[in-house]
Parts: structure tokens; sequence; C-alpha cells
């Protein structure tokens, strides 16, 4: 068979030309912005062309610092396809995570978006290896003026501007190597530094047809993005997307549950994709504003595990399927796919058992459980232990520049056994292939010999439904060693008291595992990717800054 290298340019060849006629539309203060793929195409190869002009050879960086729109899209295809290195920041995270994230990945040019030049400004004069910044929209010259100032940057152009006049075609080259890297992301550092990395194009392709196919995206779909473009490789939404030929909504900022419900209602959405947290406020505000949400036939949840209330709210009163999907920023991510076999009648005890575990394991992605002892356990549905996972679009070591500890080398190397990635989750899978984590191997409640799971217990108490969000974590206890503390953030009004909360767990759990702590609180604390950090939480306690009432 002929051998023709699995690349980036070919998904933007295809998509920007037999599906030209498709589009991405940007959210903004006014309303859709809209480009077509053929346009997005041609503009892509002005950046390319702009790139070159700036210096951008070979393998080197090209960093942006943006949200989810068109010109963000655009760099997604322009910089793999041209050979270059894209490397999204996380716009979310602490200022110092940032700066190193950024000096780490070692970009030369940076994309910003006009409305987070001002905050990057003040990140700029510490990433000394950046030399030209590019600003998609219009700044005004106090900003121009602070991006300018750092002696290292030598230039600041707009970035219509700059790829304006650039020729509409570009010569893609054809001979680049599909394993070599094609874009970069970096985990949130909940432990330790960020680690980054390196996506190839041959694993960026195989997981968007996988990707695509799994999620059964069609051609006329319109895909509501907001997961964030610098989130785990975006879901591997913009190249899949590319390569069924679905149209894009891009939310930009616009990330309120009122203006992602309007761009559902306006824009015909059918499908779209977000972690937990911001579907629940969309659940949230259709049943207080309500909303025409027909269109939509499905929501991708991932990130982390959604509540399977809000799960059957959505499909009951909206006719809405959440589908469950599980992976890591290791894995391009997505690892499986929640999706009921075809035997179950939707709506069944079966049914339900199904689409709330994480998911079967998606062709091309290998699992197995491993017991504290290092043991391979079996595919039972009961047996649980630590999930190892490999396959071909799953990360084989992280990016290191040399400037790592040894303490850190020995962590990264750590992440791997035997050629499998250590993916930290604690989990059973079927024998069919479906994946059910109880836990993350740092949050698992160690109580008396026994573990309990604070998922479980999350999931529980957010079925209340005066209860907004809950997280819960192991405080030390002197008797059982841990036990459950429970935060709970509840409807605005509600007087529910933790004893009545307690009262409504004593059917669905079993005694000992129901906590004696609880707190409530205004909102749980969330990472730059919008899981619960329980990290906060849990020194929240430590410090006392917790009103903890603790039952008999």
């Amino acid at each position: 068979m002929q051998r023709t290298p699995l690349l980036i340019s070919s998904i933007l060849r295809f998509g920007t030309t037999l599906h030209g006629d498709q589009e991405v539309v940007t959210w903004t203060a006014e309303g859709p912005r809209r480009a077509s793929y053929a346009e997005v195409g041609r503009q892509a190869a002005q950046l390319a062309h702009a790139l070159r002009g700036l210096g951008v050879s070979g393998d080197d960086r090209v960093a942006t610092f943006m949200w989810n729109n068109a010109e963000h899209l655009t760099a997604y295809l322009a910089v793999p396809s041209m050979g270059a290195v894209l490397h999204a920041l996380n716009i979310r995270l602490f200022p110092e995570q940032i700066l190193y994230i950024a000096d780490h990945g070692g970009s030369s040019v940076v994309i910003v978006d006009n409305t987070l030049a001002g905050p990057f400004a003040g990140l700029l004069a510490h990433l000394p290896k950046i030399r030209h910044v590019i600003v998609n929209g219009p700044v005004d010259e106090a900003t121009t003026a602070a991006l300018s100032a750092p002696a290292h940057v030598v230039g600041v152009h707009d970035y219509a501007t700059l790829i304006s006049g650039q020729p509409t075609e570009y010569a893609w080259p054809e001979d680049l190597d599909e394993d070599c890297a094609s874009s970069m992301c970096y985990t949130s550092g909940t432990t330790g530094n960020p680690k980054g990395v390196s996506y190839s194009h041959r694993s960026n392709y195989l997981h968007a047809l996988t990707a695509a196919m799994t999620l059964g995206i069609r051609q006329d779909d319109r895909l509501l993005v907001v997961v964030p473009l610098f989130h785990a490789n975006a879901w591997g939404f913009p190249y899949l997307a590319m390569a069924a030929g679905a149209t894009l909504v891009m939310p930009d900022r616009f990330l309120q549950a009122a203006p992602l419900a309007q761009m559902i209602e306006t824009e015909k959405v059918s499908a779209g994709a977000g972690v937990p947290t911001v579907w629940n406020e969309l659940l949230r505000h259709l049943e207080t504003a309500g909303a025409d949400v027909s269109t939509c036939r499905q929501l991708v949840v991932g990130g982390s595990a959604a509540p399977p209330a809000m799960m059957r709210a959505f499909q009951e009163h909206h006719g809405i399927t959440i589908v469950h999907a599980w992976g890591m920023t290791e894995m391009s991510p997505i690892g499986t796919v929640a999706i009921p076999p075809a035997r179950c009648d939707e709506g069944s005890d079966e049914y339900w058992s199904y689409a709330t575990a994480q998911g079967r394991l998606v062709m091309g992605v290998e699992g197995r459980l491993v017991g504290p002892d290092g043991s391979k356990l079996p595919w039972d549905g009961e047996s649980v232990g630590e999930l190892e996972v490999r396959g071909p679009w799953i990360t084989a070591s992280y990016n290191r520049n040399g400037t790592e500890s040894d303490g850190e080398v020995a962590e990264m190397a750590a992440k791997f056994s035997d050629g499998w990635l250590r993916t930290g989750d604690v989990g059973s899978l079927s024998a069919d292939g479906f994946l059910r984590l109880t836990d993350r191997a740092k949050d698992v409640i160690k109580s008396g010999g026994e573990w309990i799971s604070s998922v479980d217990l999350e999931n529980a108490i957010m079925a209340h439904p005066e209860v907004v969000e809950a997280s819960v974590v192991g405080v030390p206890d002197d008797r059982w060693g841990e036990r459950p503390l429970a935060s709970v953030v509840l409807r605005a009004g509600s007087s529910v008291t933790p004893e009545q909360l307690r009262d409504f767990l004593a059917d669905r759990l079993a005694r000992w595992q129901l906590p004696e702590r609880w707190a409530i609180i205004d909102e749980v604390p969330k990472t730059s990717v919008g899981k619960f950090d329980k990290k906060v939480l849990r020194s929240r306690y430590a410090d006392g800054d917790l009103d903890v009432q603790t039952l008999s």
C-alpha cells in the first residue's frame, strides 16, 4: 500500500476545500461573526507566510494566548501544517504557572487576543524567549506600549494587518515526518510544575478520526466547542470537525449560561463539548429563563464526572443526551466514551448504569488495571485498581528542556510503567470494556482500612434537589485515619440542613460511608479547567477557614 504521512495539513486541505462552505461562527458582543472554512484555509496560508516572515522555521514553537475563535482555529491549522509547533497557553492558570509553561515551551512568537493583551503584557517582561507579539484585534496605545516595552520584544503586530496582502496559498510541506511534534499542551499542574505533552501529526490525525466516529459527528452537525482550545488539545474538536466537515460555533469569551443558551438557539447547535460545571450552569439557566434547545441532541462532558442527576435532567426535560467521556492531557485526550450498548432500553436502569460510567475504551486505546502490589486485575466490573493505558495517541514521555531537577525527572519517569501510562485514576473495567472510575488515587478516602469514593459521595449529594454543587475530600480522623468532609453549595434561599442531607444519603450509601463533617459554602473552588480544586478545600480545612458542622 502507498505510504502517505498522516499530517495536519491533510486535515486542513480536506476541511477547507471539500467542506469549504461550512463555517466557523465566533460569538461577539454584537452577535455571531462568520467565516467559511474556505476563508479559514486562505487565512491559514496567509498566517503561515506571515510567521515565516517573522523568522519561524523548522519546528519552532508558536504560542497562543486566546479564547475559542476563528483566529485560534486558524492557528491550530496553520502552525502545525507549516512544520512548526503550536503551543496553546492556558489563560486561566496562575501567573507563575503561565510563566513556567511559556518559558519551558520555548515559543519565540505568541498570538494574543486583544481582550487578553493587557494581562499578557504584565507577564511579557519575564518571558525573554518571546520576540514577536501578534495581537488579534485593536488595543489602545497604552497596551501596545506595554507589550513593546521589554527589550527582548522585537515587534508588536496587529493580526489583520500582518496577514493582509500575504498570499492565500501555501505550499504545505509534504515531507514532514508524521511522528514529529505538531502541538503542545501542559497539564494543569495539580502536583508540582505543569508537565508538557507533545502531540504528533500522526497522533492527532488518528485521534480525530476515532473521536469523530465514536461520537457520531456528521457533516450536518453544528458543534458548540466550550472546552477551551488550550485545554487538553481541545479534546480534538478542531481537527475532528474539519475531518467530518461539521460547522464550529466558538463562544470566545462569552462562556456564561445565558449567551451559551442563545448560541444553541440562534445557531441551531446540534452537539457540544464542555466540563460539567458549564453544562450544570446551562441547565439551571434553562430551568429559570428557558431557551429553545430543541436542535441539540448531545453534549459531551469531560474533565470530571458529570452528576447523574444533571444527566437525567437534560435528557428527561430537554431531550439532550449527556455523553460522558474520559481522558487526559497525556492522551490527546479521549480514552473512553459512555454510549450504552444498543440492547439497553433508554431510561432503564441498565441504560443509566452504562451512561453514568466513564465509558467504553475507544478503538486504539488499550487499558489494564494494576493492583497495589503490581498484579494485573481482571475485567470483571468489581476488581478495583489503578488504570494504565497505551495507544497511538498516548504520550510516551513528557517534554524536557534540561532545566528539570532530579526529583522532577524521577516524577516524570514514575508516570510510565513497562510502556504503559499510569493514569492515577482508580476504578474497574467490565468485561465489555466499560470503565467506571471510583476516584483519583490521590482523592480516594482511606477510612478504617476501606476505600470511600469521593466521586460517588459527590454524585449522591448533588442528586438532592436543593444542592447546586458538592465536593468531598478526606480529612484526618483520630479513629479511622481519614473521614469524608462534604462541602456543599445550596440553591439560593434554601434552608436544607446537613442533617437532612445526610438523611437523604441514608438509603443510597452504606452508613459507614456517610460524612460526619459538613460545610455549607458559597462556591466550590475550581482549577483553571473547571475541575473541583480539592487541594484548596483541604488547605482551607487545615487552616480552620471552613465553618464545619460535625454531626454525631
